[in-house]
């Protein structure tokens, strides 16, 4: 019985890297957002941290052991799950919302779709958008100690200034982990360096949004406020740290860069077109649906097959 081989579900990629390896590596890269929206927001953004990162953890710990299912809570995907849902999130919103959308983000996102690997959207953004429709005046509440008031991507759309090194700083309004890109580069470097991602997801979404906003948001090319989209909202986290999710996003090389470039005309329509400022998280679930498709349009032609032949 020890020599069943043990099937899983497609893709499958050869790796040396361990799944808790890789999500160790995440975490790592995701310290420094997470150290300066602690420091930036103050302690409750801390609490916040840890009630999500907790109650992921536990919900998928009871998930498994009430189904009768092998444990897997070890491998650090549920916190991962829990620090991206948290830096997601307004330091201002009660710790029960992040409670609640942790709970979302594990048990109906991840667990009822079969567990890591399974689970069709990202569990984070999916409960982030959960959290949106439910509580939106509190997902939208960008009130805390010293700093207030809209955020610097709802004043470009009532036609505003911002300051853009402030953005690229972070001394700004927003949520936990989006407000400094420096932040959020030095974790992407980290997981560059590990080979942990490629800069064809990203790099093809930051240009695709880029080369929208020239076209469309009525600015031609204005360099500040093309490099203030490009800090503003959650651009940069979920450009670097959720588009580039290993198991909602392309495995195929043209699938990726095509993915990159649905998800910046779909950010760029959300932003300039749509009621919100935003429109990272509803761009990358409805990028994480169409996964499929984009990898059957991009499957590599088999060696020696004509087109139309088998």
């Amino acid at each position: 019985m020890e020599k069943l081989m043990h099937i899983s579900a497609t893709p499958h990629v050869r790796s040396q890297m361990s799944t808790a390896r890789i999500m160790q590596i995440v975490l790592l890269s995701l310290l420094p957002a997470t150290i300066y929206g602690v420091v930036h927001f103050g302690i409750q953004a801390l609490y916040q941290i840890l009630v999500c990162m907790g109650t992921c953890v536990v919900a998928e710990f009871l998930y498994e052991a009430f189904a009768d299912r092998p444990v897997r809570v070890w491998d650090c995907s549920s916190l991962v799950t829990g620090l991206l849902l948290a830096l997601t999130l307004p330091v201002s919103a009660p710790l029960w919302v992040g409670a609640l959308g942790s709970v979302f983000a594990v048990i109906v996102i991840k667990m009822l779709f079969g567990g890591v690997g399974q689970n069709i959207v990202n569990p984070a953004l999916g409960a982030r958008c959960f959290l949106m429709l439910s509580f939106a005046g509190m997902m939208t509440n960008f009130t805390a100690d010293g700093i207030s008031g809209p955020t610097p991507l709802a004043l470009l759309k009532n036609g505003e200034t911002v300051d853009p090194l402030e953005m690229i700083l972070g001394n700004t309004a927003g949520t936990i982990g989006e407000t400094s890109m420096v932040a959020l580069l030095a974790g992407a470097m980290i997981l560059l360096l590990f080979g942990i991602i490629d800069l064809r997801i990203p790099g093809s979404y930051l240009v695709s949004f880029t080369v929208f906003c020239i076209f469309f948001a009525g600015r031609g090319f204005d360099p500040v406020y093309l490099v203030s989209q490009l800090c503003g909202g959650g651009l940069m986290l979920g450009a670097w740290f959720m588009a580039t999710d290993f198991v909602t996003s392309p495995i195929t090389p043209g699938g990726k860069v095509l993915y990159g470039v649905l998800l910046g005309v779909l950010t760029g329509v959300f932003r300039i077109w749509g009621g919100s400022a935003e429109g990272v998280s509803y761009a990358i679930l409805l990028g994480n649906l169409s996964v499929p498709l984009l990898e059957k349009l991009t499957v590599p032609r088999a060696f020696g097959c004509r087109r139309g032949k088998r």
